[in-house]
């Protein structure tokens, strides 16, 4: 059994923490409330009283442990080899299991949970967005209209006329590949950001790789996970693995940190005691990687012939970075391209401040935190913002917004896709 079914299962994580207080030199919560309670030593304690039975499951502990963004900039500076991250979303599960989800959660992971009515809602949204959505002018991106779970003052990315799998065919295959993968497209590219999978899709073919895009693939689970919903977690994790098992490929590929996560670490944890689906997780474990990842470390990238002649700053998106350590590869990439210049930030690392649901629910954080991140990338004056992470690019996009900087925010993948086209011109 896991941590995030059973508590007293986290215990041997908690009593390894020896209160140093590293946590606090890197959490982006801390940074803003310099509470206790926003730090990962704080959490952990009350995990401990939580388990001694000194701390009740209410309301105002919910309220606390919703203070995360999940990096794991803790765990990563921890002396002890500490996973916060683990005890922070044990503890949530808990409180799930305990109180309950909020019913506006209970109802949209009702939702998420059935990958049918999921895509239908979606697709409606894309139809009927205008009526909650205004477009700013000159940009894909808009306002919202009215208050509806979203900041009166954010832009996000509109959702795509057409999904991703619905406008791409289901394989897509160069002459003589060498290489065949399934795209695990996620909700990001699948519903916003097509530009991205589109550029995925077209510079794996460009590198001689076949690219099936299984139709039935669903949400990775993880909005739900992070939540403490493991019950929907769980039966997300048996849906995908079910689709992609039906599938012959040499590797999954994803474009995301959350993704590749979901896929290497958390369903294998989600099934680890299903006698039937364990053995399913692991094996596809094996199989997962990052778009990246797998062009330098297995394919072998066809560098481009043309140059770019842009500057770029890459974001470290924190799953992605913290959570599967790629973070050389994108930069292989980046340095292999011709006219590429790539100005690091001081901290490519730091958050941004997102971490998907949060950036709705805790917006006036999420904008501090993100608002640290904007400044780094403006001392560097880039041309582009280069990351390879959806929910990043939504957030970095509305922070050069908010600044009035007109510095395009693209997936890794586009950069590489202009390089290409920019060949055969």
């Amino acid at each position: 059994m896991s941590y995030y079914d059973l508590l007293q299962n986290i215990n041997e994580e908690i009593i390894k923490c020896m209160k140093c207080g590293n946590c606090q030199a890197v959490c982006p919560i801390y940074k803003e409330t310099k509470g206790e309670s926003g730090v990962a030593r704080g959490k952990i304690q009350m995990a401990k009283a939580l388990l001694e039975g000194r701390l009740e499951y209410n309301e105002k502990l919910a309220e606390l442990f919703s203070l995360c963004l999940t990096c794991k900039a803790c765990a990563d500076n921890c002396p002890c080899g500490v996973r916060p991250d683990k005890i922070i979303l044990a503890v949530r599960a808990a409180l799930a299991r305990e109180k309950g989800l909020h019913p506006l959660k209970r109802r949209i992971f009702s939702v998420l949970a059935k990958p049918k009515v999921f895509r239908l809602g979606m697709n409606a949204g894309s139809v009927f967005q205008g009526l909650g959505l205004k477009r700013v002018k000159g940009k894909n991106l808009a306002h919202p209209r009215f208050p509806i779970g979203l900041d009166m003052r954010r832009v996000i990315r509109p959702l795509a006329s057409q999904s991703l799998i619905s406008e791409l065919p289901r394989i897509n295959k160069p002459q003589n590949p060498q290489f065949k993968v399934a795209f695990f497209t996620g909700c990001m590219l699948n519903y916003l950001y097509t530009d991205a999978g589109k550029a995925v899709v077209d510079v794996l073919n460009k590198n001689g790789v076949e690219v099936v895009i299984p139709e039935a693939q669903h949400c990775c689970g993880i909005p739900t996970f992070v939540h403490g919903d493991m019950s929907t977690s769980k039966k997300i994790a048996k849906y995908n693995i079910d689709v992609f098992m039906k599938e012959d490929f040499d590797a999954i590929i994803t474009h995301c940190g959350t993704c590749i996560g979901a896929w290497v670490e958390h369903y294998p944890e989600f099934l680890a005691d299903d006698p039937e689906y364990a053995e399913k997780a692991n094996k596809l474990a094996n199989k997962a990687y990052d778009f990246s990842q797998f062009l330098i470390e297995k394919v072998g990238l066809k560098r481009p012939e043309v140059s770019l002649d842009v500057k770029v700053t890459y974001h470290d998106p924190c799953h992605l970075v913290r959570g599967v350590g790629v973070a050389t590869q994108p930069r292989e990439i980046l340095k292999a391209m011709p006219g590429v210049e790539l100005a690091e930030m001081k901290k490519p690392d730091r958050c941004c401040g997102s971490a998907g649901s949060f950036s709705l629910t805790h917006y006036e954080m999420s904008s501090k935190i993100r608002d640290k991140k904007t400044e780094d990338i403006l001392s560097v004056n880039p041309d582009a913002v280069i990351t390879s992470c959806g929910a990043c690019r939504m957030q970095l996009e509305d922070g050069l917004y908010q600044t009035g900087a007109d510095i395009p925010v693209k997936h890794l993948a586009m950069l590489l896709q202009e390089a290409y086209q920019k060949e055969g011109k």
